[in-house]
């Protein structure tokens, strides 16, 4: 029987679905047909094939080649087919054992010189792969990734000839090096606490972020530390579960970047310019890919000048803040990427960025601020959970000398996750995931600080959500005290949190 089967994986979203390559030899006149919904790049894969199996030195066959690509529902692009088509078509016309294809699963672009090329989306793949305790086999060039999953046998290769005597038994293909998968000192340290003069407010507001996973809006003029207050949140955050740090990577791999060796269980930074649209911030196009919060997932987005971005591209942020997730549909496919990252935002207080300023610089009329402070939509700031005024320091706060003043990231890094521990020992979440229910149960509040709470809802104006919203920033507060209930003075904090961005009077 001249048939062969051979999986592999295909890409959708951040998933792995599999794939069974069949391969049927027939007679008739030469040629090759590849069926199963192939986009461009896979019904290429048959020049690409044919070329390389012949200058590997094996017989590509003279009859018709028909490959079928199933499940035939599922849309199939990229060359990540390639392997798995030639080792079919090789196991169909006999030159290689068929058998020799069970219990394996084979991803890899081929060039016309039978070399493999590397493709994207591979720890997705072995993510999936873990399950069906098959060996995988992949490019040389995606080793870095392989090696971060331990529990998955994988083989990588060169050329598609090395396959080859390794299917065949003649010589086993190693296995990626495991020591390049374990974090190692980084020469590019992350930025330090210290290095902020000043600014306490802002750092408290920082930590008390740190601790909850909770959302975070910067206002002050330009030059006060916005900027290097939120590149220092990933050094104050709780490290990476090997789960987080994959999930992560998983994502930069499904984009085709870079996974460091040293760096992969480091918290995400993203820094988008405010120039960039809606599809790259939360990601789409034809063939849906990750924008930019799936490239935070687990981590830090931080969106300076926040009212220069484009109001619809702020918008499209409203559901990923609520849910940690986007769908992306499209006619012919739906793509599902996660998106739980915190927010770091910073603008201005005017267009000129002096409004308040004791110097009177800011000539800015008070139309022309609202105007700019109207370009971030009310439901939007009602999804951010701390806003905090950054304003500028006199010339004595920023002297060298009161640098031993200013913690470092390690010590309030230290008190973050002691805080953060107690919210995942109480609810095994942090307090930002809390549900309604949870809310209820963990953020019970007493006769004086209710009356607090009801005199607030009226002055400020605050929404169910924010209402929420300030109970979790103040559970966050109260674990950062380490008390076991939230007294008047953590929640009278958090509600000062919610003024900024309304200028409201004090409760």
């Amino acid at each position: 029987m001249s048939l062969a089967v051979a999986l592999t994986r295909a890409q959708e979203g951040v998933a792995a679905p599999l794939v069974t390559v069949e391969v049927h030899l027939s007679g008739g006149l030469p040629g090759t047909s590849i069926v199963g919904l192939p986009e461009a790049a896979v019904r290429e894969a048959r020049d690409r094939v044919r070329v390389a199996i012949q200058n590997t030195q094996f017989e590509y066959p003279a009859r018709r080649v028909t490959v079928n690509l199933a499940p035939a529902e599922l849309p199939k692009d990229g060359g990540r087919f390639d392997l798995a088509i030639a080792l079919g078509i090789l196991a169909a016309g006999g030159q290689l054992p068929r058998e020799a294809l069970h219990g394996c699963e084979f991803l890899g672009e081929l060039a016309l010189s039978g070399e493999l090329r590397p493709v994207t989306g591979v720890l997705p793949a072995l993510l999936r792969a873990r399950h069906g305790k098959r060996c995988v086999i992949v490019p040389i060039e995606n080793a870095h990734e392989a090696a971060l999953l331990s529990d998955v046998e994988v083989r990588v290769a060169r050329t598609l000839a090395e396959v080859c005597a390794h299917l065949r038994g003649a010589e086993p293909l190693p296995a990626p090096c495991a020591d390049n998968a374990q974090p190692q000192p980084s020469a590019n340290e992350e930025p330090d606490l210290a290095d902020v003069r000043g600014q306490l407010h802002a750092r408290r507001a920082l930590e008390i972020a740190a601790v909850g996973a909770h959302h975070l809006l910067m206002i002050g003029p330009p030059g006060t530390g916005k900027s290097m207050l939120a590149a220092r949140l990933p050094g104050i955050l709780p490290p990476l579960s090997e789960r987080e740090a994959l999930q992560a990577c998983a994502v930069r791999s499904v984009c085709g970047l870079p996974i460091e060796p040293g760096d992969w269980n480091r918290r995400p930074f993203r820094a988008p310019h405010h120039t960039a649209s809606g599809v790259a911030l939360v990601g789409g196009g034809s063939h849906p890919r990750p924008g930019e919060i799936s490239l935070a997932h687990n981590g830090v987005l931080f969106l300076d000048e926040l009212p220069e971005f484009d109001r619809h591209t702020l918008e499209v942020l409203r559901e990923p803040l609520e849910s940690g997730r986007i769908v992306i549909s499209r006619a012919a496919r739906q793509a599902e990427f996660p998106a739980r990252f915190q927010l770091v935002a910073a603008m201005n207080p005017c267009p000129c960025g002096y409004a308040g300023d004791p110097n009177g610089r800011c000539r800015c009329t008070p139309d022309a601020i609202a105007r700019y402070r109207g370009r971030i939509s009310g439901p939007l700031l009602d999804r951010i959970d701390l806003s905090v005024d950054v304003p500028r320091l006199p010339l004595s706060e920023l002297d060298g000398a009161r640098r031993q003043q200013d913690e470092a990231s390690a010590t309030v890094r230290a008190r973050v996750i002691a805080a953060r521990e107690r919210a995942i020992a109480r609810a095994g979440k942090p307090n930002a995931a809390l549900t309604t229910r949870e809310i209820e149960r963990d953020c019970t509040l007493g006769d004086n600080e209710r009356a607090l709470l009801q005199r607030a809802l009226d002055k400020l104006g605050l929404s169910a959500r924010a209402y929420h919203r300030v109970l979790r920033v103040a559970r966050s507060i109260a674990d950062l005290a380490g008390g076991d209930g939230i007294g008047r003075e953590h929640l009278a904090e958090a509600l000062q949190y919610r003024r900024a961005e309304r200028g409201t009077a004090s409760v």
